[in-house]
C-alpha cells in the first residue's frame, strides 16, 4: 500500500434485506487530501460513512488506516483511530457551552483527582478556535449559535481530538455564500495541517472549488475516481445518473395563458421596494438573486407569512387581500419553503398525515377523520408524483430529501393549489431527484398550473424557467425571457 494513503478500502460490501447497499467498493484517501464523493440517494454514500464511523459493520472486504489493517466495530473504535464524521444533522448540545461541546463526551480530567479540568479545557478550546480562525465566544451555549457556527464547532471538536480523517456529510446544505466561503477556507487550512477529508455533497459546483479528487458511486458500486482538474460537470452528471446534463431539464414549449397573478407596488421597509410583476397560466417564473436580495422576504409577504407596508395583489384580475397563510390557501396559492424539514413537513407524522395536512377539513367532520379518505388521497399522490416510500404510513423523517420534497408539493396539490411558490425546490437533493422535481413542475404547468420559483442555481433557472426576474438589494433590476437570456448579464445584474 502507498504510504501516502491514510485510508484504503478494498472490496467492501454491505447488504441489507433485499438491498445490496455496497458492492465491492474500493477507495483511497491520501494524506492532506479532500476527496469528494458524489452519488444519488441510494448510491451507497451513507452506508460507506456508517461503516467508516463504526455504526455499521461491513459484510466483507478490508479497511486499512496508515497501512495497518483494522476492524472498525464501534463508533468509539473509529474515534480512537482518528475518524470523525460531521453529519448534516449537527450534534450540538444546546444547553452546553462552546467549550463543553468541543470536548463533548471526552472531557479531560486532572491527573491526581478524577474531576474535570475546566481551566485546561477552556484553554485548549480557545487554542483550537484560534488555530481555525473561528471567532466565537467559548462561553456561549449551543442554543446561542447559528447553523454555520455549529458546523464550525463540530470541526473544532474534530481538530481538538487530533482526527486524521474527517468526513463531512453535506456540510454546506444550510449555509449562505459567505459561510460556505469561510468553511472552504477552514478546510484548506486543515489540508495544510495534514488532515484528510471526505467531502460528500449534492452540489456539484462545490466539487470544483474544494476537492482534489472525486469519487462517484451509483447503485452501491464505484463508477470511477477522477482528478478534479481533469473532469467537468457534464462528465460527473453522466457518471452519476447515466444522462447528459442537457437532458436534466425536461423543458417543453407551453403556450402561456392569461395573467393569473399580478403584484403591484409591493414594499416592505428596507427589504424590498416597488415590486411589480405578473404570472401567467402555465408559466414558470424564476426570481433570481443573491442572499440579501430580498426575494425570500418578498414571497413570504406574498404568501401572507410576513407583513408588507403597501402593495396590491390581483388574482385573475380580482383584487385579493392576503394577511396570513390561510388566506393564500383559500385562494389556492401554496408555498413550498426552502427549509422543508422545519417549515414544510411534520417529520414525526406519516406520509399520509403530511399529504392531507393542509386540507384536513375534507377528511371528515368535527373531531372525526376518515382514515379511508386519507388513505385514498395519499395513495393517489404517492402514485402521481412517484413518491418512493415503503408505505403511506411511513414516518416522513425516514424519506430521502427528494421524496420529502415531493410530499410537500403533493400537500399543496391535494389542497387544490394551482399557483405554487417553490423556494429552492431542489436544495439538498440528488441529481436524479432534481430531474424528477423538474418533470413534476413541467407536468403541472401543462395542466394549467403556474409556478414562481426561487433558486440560487443559475443553471437550474436557465434550464427550467420561462421568464427570469433578477432582484438586487430589494429591487427588480432586470427581466429576461427564456429565449433571450444573457448568463453573464444576469450574474452582473444580481451583483455577483
Amino acid at each position: 500500500m502507498d504510504n501516502a494513503n491514510v485510508l484504503e478500502i478494498r472490496k467492501v460490501s454491505k447488504s441489507f434485506p433485499g438491498v445490496k447497499a455496497l458492492n465491492g467498493v474500493d477507495l483511497e484517501l491520501k494524506k492532506g487530501e479532500v476527496l469528494g464523493i458524489l452519488g444519488e440517494n441510494g448510491a451507497g454514500k451513507s452506508t460507506l460513512i456508517k461503516i467508516l464511523s463504526g455504526v455499521y459493520q461491513k459484510d466483507s472486504g478490508e479497511i486499512y488506516i496508515e497501512g495497518k489493517k483494522i476492524e472498525i466495530d464501534s463508533p468509539d473504535k473509529a474515534k480512537k483511530l482518528g475518524v470523525r464524521v460531521i453529519y448534516q444533522e449537527l450534534n450540538i448540545m444546546e444547553h452546553l457551552s462552546v467549550v463543553e461541546n468541543i470536548f463533548l463526551g471526552e472531557l479531560p480530567t486532572k491527573k491526581i483527582i478524577p474531576i474535570v479540568d475546566w481551566k485546561k479545557i477552556k484553554s485548549e478550546a480557545i487554542k483550537v478556535l484560534k488555530k481555525l480562525n473561528i471567532d466565537i465566544d467559548p462561553d456561549l451555549t449551543g442554543a446561542d449559535l447559528t447553523v454555520a457556527q455549529r458546523q464550525l464547532i463540530e470541526i473544532a471538536r474534530a481538530v481538538a481530538k487530533k482526527s486524521k480523517i474527517l468526513i463531512m456529510d453535506e456540510p454546506s446544505a444550510a449555509l449562505g455564500d459567505e459561510e460556505v466561503a469561510n468553511l472552504f477556507q477552514i478546510i484548506n487550512e486543515l489540508k495544510k495541517s495534514g488532515v484528510s477529508i471526505i467531502y460528500i455533497t449534492h452540489k456539484i459546483g462545490e466539487i470544483f472549488k474544494i476537492t482534489d479528487r472525486v469519487c462517484v458511486l451509483r447503485d452501491g458500486e464505484k463508477v470511477g475516481v477522477c482528478e478534479t482538474r481533469e473532469v467537468d460537470q457534464d462528465k460527473l452528471v453522466f457518471m452519476m445518473v447515466g444522462r447528459k446534463i442537457e437532458e436534466m431539464y425536461p423543458k417543453t414549449e407551453i403556450t402561456l395563458g392569461e395573467n393569473v397573478l399580478e403584484v403591484n407596488g409591493f414594499n416592505r421597509g428596507r427589504y424590498f421596494k416597488d415590486i411589480s410583476f405578473n404570472l401567467r397560466k402555465g408559466e414558470i417564473l424564476a426570481i433570481f438573486g443573491l442572499v440579501g436580495s430580498g426575494r425570500r422576504r418578498l414571497v413570504m409577504s406574498l404568501f401572507g407569512a410576513a407583513p408588507k407596508d403597501s402593495g396590491e395583489l390581483r388574482l385573475y384580475n380580482k383584487k385579493i387581500n392576503i394577511k396570513e397563510p390561510s388566506d393564500s390557501r383559500n385562494n389556492l396559492i401554496g408555498l413550498v419553503p426552502a427549509d422543508r424539514k422545519r417549515q414544510g413537513l411534520c417529520l414525526s407524522l406519516s406520509v399520509a398525515n403530511n399529504l392531507t395536512l393542509s386540507n384536513i377539513k375534507d377528511l371528515g367532520t368535527n373531531v372525526f377523520i376518515s382514515k379511508k379518505i386519507e388513505k385514498e388521497k395519499a395513495e393517489k399522490f404517492v402514485k402521481d408524483l412517484n413518491i418512493k416510500t415503503p408505505s403511506i404510513y411511513t414516518i416522513s423523517s425516514s424519506l430521502s430529501g427528494g421524496n420529502q420534497q415531493k410530499v410537500v408539493i403533493a400537500k399543496w396539490l391535494e389542497s387544490g393549489s394551482n399557483i405554487l411558490i417553490l423556494d429552492e425546490p431542489t436544495r439538498g437533493i440528488d441529481v436524479g431527484s432534481k430531474v424528477e422535481i423538474y418533470k413534476i413542475m413541467e407536468d403541472l404547468c401543462l395542466k394549467g398550473n403556474s409556478i414562481i420559483m426561487l433558486s440560487s442555481e443559475l443553471p437550474e433557472v436557465l434550464g427550467v424557467a420561462d421568464r427570469i426576474i433578477v432582484m438586487n438589494k430589494g429591487r427588480i433590476v432586470s427581466e429576461y425571457l427564456r429565449d433571450k437570456v444573457d448568463k453573464q448579464k444576469i450574474l452582473k445584474d444580481a451583483g455577483q
